[in-house]
C-alpha cells in the first residue's frame, strides 16, 4: 500500500511540473507573439520609409536631369514621354 501512495504522490508531483511548465511556456507564447507583431509593424513602417524614399530619390534625380545634368537625360526624355503619353489619354478620356 506504501508503494502506491508513492506512485500517486509521485505522479502528483510530476503532473504539478508539467502544469507549472505548461502554464510559463504559454505566457512566453504570449510575449513572444506580441513581440512578433511589434516587429512586423516596425517592419511595415521600414518599408513604407523606404519606398518614400525611393520616389523622393527619383523624383530628385529626375529634376536633376530637367536642369540640365548629362547624367540620366535619356531617362528624363522617357519620363516625359510617359507623361505625355498619360495626359494623352487623360484628354481622350475626357472627351469620349
Amino acid at each position: 500500500m506504501s508503494e502506491l501512495v508513492d506512485i500517486v504522490d509521485s505522479l502528483e508531483n510530476k503532473i504539478s511540473k508539467l502544469l507549472h511548465k505548461l502554464e510559463v511556456l504559454q505566457h512566453l507564447n504570449i510575449k513572444l507573439e506580441e513581440e512578433l507583431l511589434s516587429v512586423k509593424s516596425d517592419h511595415e513602417a521600414t518599408k513604407e520609409t523606404v519606398i518614400e524614399w525611393q520616389e523622393r530619390y527619383d523624383s530628385l534625380k529626375f529634376a536633376s536631369t530637367m536642369l540640365g545634368s548629362e547624367v540620366n537625360k535619356t531617362e528624363a526624355k522617357l519620363k516625359i514621354n510617359t507623361l505625355i503619353r498619360e495626359l494623352d489619354q487623360c484628354i481622350v478620356q475626357l472627351s469620349e
